[in-house]
């Protein structure tokens, strides 16, 4: 029988309501819910610094408040990654809460993914001895392990595990089972592998749910949320994707009947393309093929995931490391009317005059030409001059840094403001990922009767290579036309650590022969000239009409470290859209 999973959780902070529309909105064997990103992780590390029985997502717990029986009533497993950094304290909130609502519920939970106290064993960084450690429980982190500027050691440091501890735990009869960090898409995995009885081997099959766990893990994205041709539709508020798998790990895509949104070849294209690197995707149970996968509209919201392939996983298991890392503030002043780039020298000169004698160890100026000539608005009139500063010390990046600015309030540029008044900094977080052996991290199904199940690492595993890009397609030549690549191509973009992912597709046979010899590598560092001296990567998914693009460090050390403007890359791929190249007037 047909597998149906459901998600209702994209991430920590997703929509409170949708473990409810997800339970009443129609038929469900498993409701899944992914509450972990790179910034999470560090969320929740400083969380357990304050208090170690925390460091799990605490919404979910809310949510299960009010869907708990609900769940239980309707027979619906929920498979949940919420555990954070503390798997088994969450497992043990929900039998608390299940005692107090007067339920019978299994719940199991996987754990062996922190690996904190291995770092130094490991290799992933080295642990010192902070004479300011005591300042964590103030919540006063300010570099190293809590933030004061010694050596840093991480504050979190997790292995992606896979599906089969999810596996163990559903097969011992689990009605809730919570893990830490696992891959996204293994809370689909699992599921589908307990439910037909997949071997270790069974690569395709496995694939296959990958896809469709890939597809469904960020929640609304797979239904109309983010994407490129959102004016073609009327999406409201989308409802949460479905997967029904099947036996041989192929699968369609839905929603809830008389939910908003929409899934289609390209909602579910866009979403295949967020955040991956390359053609083989990498993970703990099978790398997966993404230039083998076929999509087919199956009906209205409704397309079916065919034809991947899969092989044996990496040696390696990805470790996900986040430390603190300083301290940042930000000022942005309002530069209105004439001579804007003179006003901004000015006022650059006066600031860091006002700094000299205790300097920001990074100071970060960026000038935002947001005004018009002969404008009819105020606003219109204005750009904005963004100055940001980093420091291990609160005070130096704080109010010395904000009040500084504001010190020069009368003695500036003509029309001088800022867009807020002084502030104090703001802790900020270093992401880095590392790699250790399979062999080298436990995974551990923990049963609802506390029984421990040690589940073995792959066996069979392969290094992982690139694929030889395949041959291109005839050229689409004609007249062209200049307007704006988005005219004929969607994107979706993302990060990964420091890297940004840009995945970009065309609707058409033709627009693709066009888009695959036209978006080369060179033209995508002049469309995008931040990219100019970073390495970028381009990976060709004829099956999807799409190419991947990886461009390293764009990020710095990830979205904590809040590096860059747009410090996740969401809306790197429609930057990219809105850039006029020369299309041939056959395709418009």
């Amino acid at each position: 029988m047909t597998l149906r999973i459901g998600n209702a959780s994209g991430f920590y902070g997703d929509r409170f309501s949708a473990v409810r529309e997800m339970l009443t909105g129609g038929p469900l064997d498993v409701l899944t819910g992914d509450y972990l990103a790179e910034l999470t992780m560090l969320i929740l590390g400083r969380d357990r610094l304050k208090d170690p029985d925390r460091g799990y997502a605490k919404t979910f717990l809310r949510q299960l408040v009010e869907n708990l029986a609900l769940a239980k009533e309707k027979g619906v497993k929920i498979v949940t990654n919420a555990g954070g950094l503390n798997p088994a304290g969450l497992a043990a909130a929900i039998r608390e809460l299940a005692g107090r609502l007067g339920l019978e519920i299994s719940v199991a939970h996987v754990e062996g993914d922190d690996l904190l106290s291995r770092v130094d064993e490991l290799g992933l960084g080295k642990p010192t001895e902070c004479p300011h450690a005591a300042d964590a429980a103030q919540e006063r982190p300010r570099g190293g392990p809590t933030g004061c500027g010694c050596p840093a050691r991480p504050l979190t440091a997790n292995a992606y595990l896979g599906a089969w501890g999810i596996v163990e735990c559903l097969n011992s009869g689990a009605d809730v089972v919570v893990t830490g960090r696992v891959t996204d898409a293994s809370l689909v995995v699992g599921p589908a592998a307990a439910h037909y009885g997949w071997a270790r081997d069974d690569y395709d099959a496995l694939a296959g749910a990958v896809a469709a766990g890939h597809v469904i893990e960020c929640g609304a994205q797979a239904t109309g949320g983010n994407y490129a041709f959102f004016t073609e539709h009327r999406l409201g508020v989308p409802g949460f994707p479905i997967a029904e798998i099947e036996a041989d790990g192929s699968s369609v895509i839905t929603k809830h009947d008389g939910t908003g949104g929409v899934v289609d070849v390209g909602t579910v294209t866009a979403q295949l393309l967020y955040e991956i690197t390359g053609a083989r995707y990498a993970g703990p149970d099978v790398t997966t093929r993404f230039d083998t996968i076929t999509l087919a509209q199956d009906g209205p919201d409704r397309v079916r995931i065919s034809g991947t392939q899969g092989e044996p996983p990496p040696p390696s298991l990805k470790v996900c490391l986040n430390r603190l890392g300083g301290f940042r503030n930000e000022t942005t002043f309002v530069l209105t009317g004439l001579d804007i780039e003179a006003k901004a020298a000015f006022v650059r000169e006066q600031l860091e005059a006002s700094l000299k004698d205790k300097p920001p160890a990074e100071i970060r100026w960026t000038l935002a030409r947001t005004d018009h000539e002969d404008a009819d608005t105020e606003e219109r009139a204005s750009a904005l001059l963004h100055c940001a500063v980093k420091d291990a010390d609160p005070k130096i990046a704080g109010r010395a840094f904000s009040s500084a600015g504001i010190e020069l309030a009368l003695a500036s540029y003509p029309g001088f403001h800022v867009t807020a008044p002084p502030s104090d900094a703001s802790p900020f977080g270093v992401y880095s990922a590392s790699y250790v052996d399979v062999g080298a991290v436990p995974h551990v199904a923990v049963l609802a009767d506390g029984v421990r199940v040690d589940v073995a690492p792959a066996t069979e595993t392969r290094e992982l290579s690139d694929v030889d890009e395949p041959v291109l397609p005839e050229p689409f030549t004609g007249n062209a036309k200049r307007v704006p690549l988005g005219r004929i191509a969607g994107a979706r973009s993302g990060d990964k650590g420091g890297d940004a992912n840009l995945g970009v597709w065309a609707r058409t046979d033709g627009a693709w022969r066009w888009l695959a010899n036209t978006l080369t590598v060179e033209e995508f560092r002049r469309l995008l000239p931040e990219t100019a001296t970073l390495p970028v990567r381009r990976h060709v998914l004829p099956n999807l009409r799409a190419l991947n693009f990886v461009v390293t460090g764009l990020l710095g050390d990830g979205v904590a470290s809040q590096a860059r403007f747009d410090p996740q890359a969401k809306a790197f791929g429609e930057w990219l859209r809105a850039r006029y190249v020369d299309v041939p007037e056959a395709l418009l």
